[in-house]
């Protein structure tokens, strides 16, 4: 047998390449003439609608008296709740809020003071692996990718379920709380773990405090001294709370609702999403955000000067600058136009982290980004809606200010979206609907056989 690497690219894997690129290539005029909505999205970049779902609701814009489409302040809600509102209040009370915004999710309605009590005591009693599951599943062949480390660990969790395939609503509940509270494990030991094999740092595993908040146990787990500050811990769980969900039509998250209407497992449905929000396109986009601008602190000599930051933007639209992707990270939405509500919640906090941090002059060219962007944008290239900060853009440096390693902000991500997955796979579950199959149409022209001897 001819031994290979599983890493090599051979020349005749660039032929065949090449043969795949020739024979898989639809022209774009096609997708007009069938009126094929790329991405599942019209013109304006609407959705198309694909479900119906009682669990969140994004609002970007209006319609007039015409019916022609208004932009409007972004806004998110919850079953119904402002998310704004949502943080305002366990901020003011001085308060964890992911756990609550989970039961929330979950159940519909907020959790009076018991029905929250209990929740977050369940949580802590499922926050426990299988006995020697970092041992034997975590510490073996450790990846440098900490979200395939993430997905393999689900998708091994099933082999630890004596009821992996039932689909029974108590019983894929009862796995969906398993999940939420034991990726923070699950994301930390698997970044120790590499941090130590990889890159010869020492190797401790912090065992989770069961009073803790999830934001707490993931800064407790992480840090050698298991020491964080109140606002650190609070800023993060803030964090976890804007990215808990974000609409039924998310790539992941439509993904969930795809998978979970196979008839499947709940971790073959997890492991599925874990593998949509990896990509750059959707989970990724912070990491983007955070080397861009550590590229522009490198490059730019003062960056108060509005001059030079401008003039680095209009580098990064043309290709000039950092990764050449023609792309102002952080920067525009896919929904959203005048401002993602998101953003605009973490912006507050990041100025006290930052004041905290001694990183005033950090915060203050983010700050001139996201007032000079949409300018920068809106005369290099033809829009047809606004642009403004989404949530990447703080999160990223809310992250990097936490002390967490790139490594581990798209795990953070799903640490959070896992409690909207778990919301969304149930609803499928209980609305019994088909086996989701949209329609591809076929432009291939028809051929005769070909017999091998005359080819």
């Amino acid at each position: 047998m001819m031994n290979h690497s599983f890493s090599e690219i051979t020349p005749e894997i660039i032929k065949y390449s090449e043969l795949c690129k020739k024979n898989s290539y639809i022209e774009p005029e096609l997708f007009t003439k069938y009126q094929v909505n790329r991405g599942l999205r019209d013109l304006d970049g609407n959705g198309v609608l694909t479900g119906l779902t009682d669990i969140s609701e994004i609002i970007a814009y209006t319609y007039d008296d015409t019916g022609k489409r208004i932009p409007q302040k972004g806004e998110l809600f919850y079953r119904g709740i402002n998310v704004e509102e949502l943080v305002d209040g366990f901020v003011k009370e001085k308060r964890f809020g992911f756990e609550e915004v989970s039961y929330l999710l979950l159940f519909g309605d907020l959790p009076d003071h018991d029905e929250l009590h209990n929740f977050t005591r369940l949580l802590g009693h499922y926050r426990n692996l299988p006995t020697h599951f970092v041992r034997d599943i975590i510490m073996k062949a450790p990846s440098r990718d900490m979200m395939n480390t993430l997905a393999r660990s689900v998708l091994t969790l099933f082999a630890y379920d004596d009821n992996a395939n039932d689909v029974s609503i108590p019983n894929v509940l009862r796995q969906c709380l398993e999940l939420i509270a034991l990726f923070p494990l699950l994301a930390v030991y698997g970044y120790q773990t590499y941090n130590h094999y990889h890159d010869g740092q020492s190797l401790f595993i912090h065992q989770p405090q069961p009073e803790l908040s999830t934001a707490e146990n993931i800064l407790y787990m992480l840090r050698a001294d298991s020491n964080y500050t109140d606002l650190e811990a609070r800023i993060l769980d803030i964090a976890l709370v804007l990215h808990a969900e974000h609409g039924g039509g998310n790539n992941s998250t439509f993904t969930t609702h795809v998978v979970t209407s196979s008839g499947t497992d709940t971790y073959s449905v997890v492991a599925a999403s874990l593998g949509s929000l990896k990509g750059p396109k959707h989970g990724g986009a912070n990491i983007k955000v955070v080397e861009m601008f550590n590229d522009m602190k490198a490059n730019i000599k003062d960056w108060t000067d509005e001059s030079q930051v401008r003039s680095y933007l209009v580098d990064l639209l043309h290709k000039r600058a950092f990764d050449n992707a023609g792309l102002i990270y952080g920067m525009g939405h896919a929904i959203y136009s005048v401002s993602d509500p998101r953003a605009k919640v973490l912006r507050g906090f990041v100025k006290s982290l930052s004041e905290e941090k001694g990183l005033n002059e950090e915060f203050e060219l983010y700050s001139l980004v996201e007032r000079l962007a949409p300018e920068v944008i809106g005369d290099e290239r033809k829009m047809y809606k606004g642009v403004s900060a989404n949530v990447d853009f703080y999160s990223g440096f809310v992250y990097s200010m936490l002390g967490l390693p790139l490594e581990l902000f798209t795990p953070i991500f799903a640490i959070a979206r896992i409690s909207g997955w778990s919301a969304h796979r149930l609803e499928e579950l209980i609305n019994a609907g088909k086996i989701i199959r949209p329609a591809y149409m076929n432009v291939c022209d028809r051929r005769e056989y070909n017999p091998l001897s005359q080819r």
